[in-house]
C-alpha cells in the first residue's frame, strides 16, 4: 500500500490488528507490515488459515442472501471489520436496492475506511463502538433508527465472539441484543474452534495473545449456547461450509474446519 491518506493519523501501523490480519488472510489490500508478519505466522501454525478466512466470509455472503429471502431489508453487522469485495451492503442491495445496513466496529481504521467506501451510499452507516458494550451500540442514533421499526432485522456477528472472553459472557451480549431486535429478525453467528485441530489452533491462540486481540475458542456445544432463546434454521450449527452449500457445493467431502456457523431466528410476529 502507498496510499495512507484514509489511516487515522494517530493509528500505530506497526502494531497489528485483527481486522487486518482478516483483510490480509481474505486477500485484500488494507493491512500493514505489522498484520501481514502476524498473517504469516498463523498461516505457517495453521497451512489453512486462508481457506478457515474464506469460509467464513462465504458463510457471511450466504447467510445475508438467506435472510433477503426471508424478507430481511435492515442489517445490523456488529465487528465488522476492513470492507473488503462482497461485504454486507453489496450483498443486500444487490438482491434488494433498499436494504439498509448499519456497520459497527471499534478498530480506527475499520472505521475510517468503512466511511471513506461508503461515504456516498445513503442506505448505510458507520458506528464506532465496541460490540461488548451494548448500551453504547444501541444507544447510537444510527442504531436506534436502525431498530426503531416493526421490520425484521438481520444482526450479524459473524467471526467476533471468539474476541470476547468469557468474563464478558458472550452468550449474555447475544440475548442483550437479541431482546433489541424487531420480532422475526435473525441473528447470524459464526466462531472460530479448536475441536477440528486442538494443536494448530493453540499456536494460533499463542500468536495472538501479545496482539490488541487475544482469541478464545469456544466447543460446538459453547457456540450452539449462543443461539439460546432463539429457533435454529436448518441445519443449525454446523461447519461453515456446510451451512446452506451453494448448488454445486454441497458434494464436499473435505470442508474446510476450524468455524462453527448458524442462524437463529428470533420469535415471529404473534408467536
Amino acid at each position: 500500500m502507498t496510499d495512507l491518506d484514509w489511516v487515522p493519523a494517530d493509528v500505530d501501523t506497526e502494531r497489528p490488528s485483527a481486522a487486518r490480519v482478516y483483510d490480509y488472510l481474505l486477500g485484500g489490500g488494507h493491512h500493514f507490515a505489522g498484520d501481514r508478519a502476524l498473517g504469516d505466522l498463523i498461516i505457517a501454525r495453521l497451512p489453512d488459515a486462508r481457506g478457515i478466512a474464506r469460509s467464513n466470509r462465504a458463510f457471511l455472503r450466504r447467510a445475508v442472501a438467506f435472510m433477503v429471502e426471508q424478507g430481511v431489508t435492515r442489517f445490523l453487522d456488529l465487528g465488522s471489520g476492513i470492507p473488503t469485495v462482497g461485504n454486507v451492503h453489496e450483498i443486500a442491495q444487490r438482491a434488494d436496492p433498499a436494504a439498509r445496513v448499519v456497520y459497527v466496529d471499534h478498530e480506527d481504521v475499520a472505521v475510517a475506511h468503512s466511511r471513506l467506501l461508503l461515504r456516498d451510499d445513503e442506505r448505510t452507516d458507520v458506528v464506532q463502538a465496541d460490540l461488548t458494550d451494548p448500551d453504547e451500540v444501541l444507544s447510537a442514533p444510527e442504531v436506534r433508527d436502525l431498530l426503531d421499526t416493526d421490520e425484521p432485522v438481520g444482526l450479524l456477528m459473524v467471526a467476533v465472539h471468539h474476541f470476547v472472553p468469557d468474563h464478558r459472557d458472550p452468550a449474555g451480549l447475544v440475548a442483550r441484543y437479541r431482546a433489541a431486535l424487531p420480532r422475526g429478525g435473525y441473528v447470524a453467528i459464526s466462531h472460530l474452534t479448536a475441536d477440528h485441530d486442538p494443536e494448530g489452533m493453540a499456536e494460533v491462540t499463542a500468536a495472538m495473545a501479545a496482539s490488541p486481540d487475544p482469541m478464545f475458542f469456544r466447543t460446538h456445544d459453547q457456540v450452539v449456547a449462543l443461539f439460546d432463546g432463539m429457533e435454529l434454521v436448518a441445519p443449525g450449527v454446523v461447519d461453515a461450509p456446510r451451512w446452506r452449500p451453494d448448488p454445486g457445493a454441497a458434494d464436499l467431502v473435505d470442508p474446510t474446519h476450524g468455524v462453527y456457523a448458524g442462524v437463529g431466528r428470533v420469535a415471529p410476529p404473534n408467536a
